[in-house]
């Protein structure tokens, strides 16, 4: 079923403040300008062996921007606190494909039914064709999702890059302070108007890790070439692409090609989300100043520590 489609593009600002001063004696305005911003993020912490660590607290944390320390004026970690799931799913015609998305449909079936918890909300964007629709608007009752699933159809080509441009600043919109964009695709890129860089960009700018899954890959190059694949887009290529999404915001990119390991997989995610910390610090960077670079650590230098590369 082709889907009549509407694209929102929800746009984040910054908080300006300004603060100006008159001495009477000299008769003169003075006046400057401050830029504030809070800066809030996913932080993953693991041990050598790749288990989760749960008991650490704010002190145990280390926050710098573009190298310079910053104080931690937010912290939060309950791994029962209700998270707030944006589901970005390629619809196109290249998921109808070894029944991609059928096996796709059944695993997010699953993972909203029995695996998310009451306090749990979901959304659902469907992505071909060149635009993103708001098929499913964030709601506790997984109903509306589920019924979107169920009547969906793959049709059209894929503007994955502007696709995963859009939707973190709409995953910012969940009332949950836990959020997290979940991408599934193949990884067929044929009719965006940005490039995976501009795309990378925009996703960065919000606070909002990306967990893409990356599901059966076309790994034959006569193949692609069916799908009008652009020049320099290869099996190596779309997992180069969807990895750096998913590092950049401070995610984890997958890449499977059985239903058994995507429904395994989205209850990793689900458990790992669970175990987040957030952390948020004040910048003062000037707008206009470009990329801001983010590093986090902990005292405790065995463990390893994934969120965000900046803003």
């Amino acid at each position: 079923m082709r889907r009549k489609s509407g694209t929102a593009i929800f746009l984040c600002g910054l908080l300006l403040v300004s603060a100006a001063s008159a001495p009477q004696e000299k008769k003169k305005e003075l006046s400057h300008s401050i830029t504030v911003r809070a800066i809030t993020m996913a932080v993953t912490v693991v041990d050598r062996r790749g288990r989760f660590v749960d008991n650490l607290t704010q002190k145990d944390f280390e926050l710098y921007e573009d190298g310079e320390r910053r104080e931690i004026v937010f912290f939060n970690h309950d791994a029962g606190s209700p998270l707030s799931l944006t589901v970005l799913l390629d619809v196109s015609g290249s998921m109808a494909v070894l029944d991609k998305y059928n096996e796709a449909r059944g695993a997010l079936r699953e993972l909203a039914a029995s695996v998310l918890g009451p306090g749990d909300e979901i959304a659902l964007l469907i992505f071909a064709d060149g635009d993103v629709e708001v098929a499913a608007p964030f709601s506790a009752d997984k109903t509306p999702f589920l019924s979107e699933l169920d009547r969906t159809e793959p049709y059209g080509q894929t503007a994955l890059y502007d696709a995963v441009a859009v939707s973190p600043a709409f995953a910012n919109r969940g009332r949950n302070e836990k959020r997290a964009v979940l991408l599934i695709t193949d990884g067929v890129e044929n009719d965006s108007r940005l490039t995976p860089a501009a795309a990378v960009e925009a996703a960065r700018r919000v606070e909002v890790p990306i967990y893409a899954v990356g599901y059966k890959i076309p790994r034959s190059e006569v193949l692609l070439r069916k799908l009008k694949r652009a020049a320099d887009l290869t099996p190596a290529g779309i997992i180069g692409v969807l990895t750096r999404f998913a590092q950049a915001t401070g995610g984890k990119a997958f890449f499977l090609d059985e239903p058994v390991a995507l429904r395994s997989t989205l209850l990793d995610i689900r458990r790992e989300l669970g175990h987040q910390y957030l952390v948020g610090f004040t910048s003062h960077a000037d707008p206009d100043a470009g990329f801001k670079k983010i590093r986090v650590a902990t005292v405790d230098k065995r463990y390893r520590v994934r969120t965000r590369e900046g803003f």
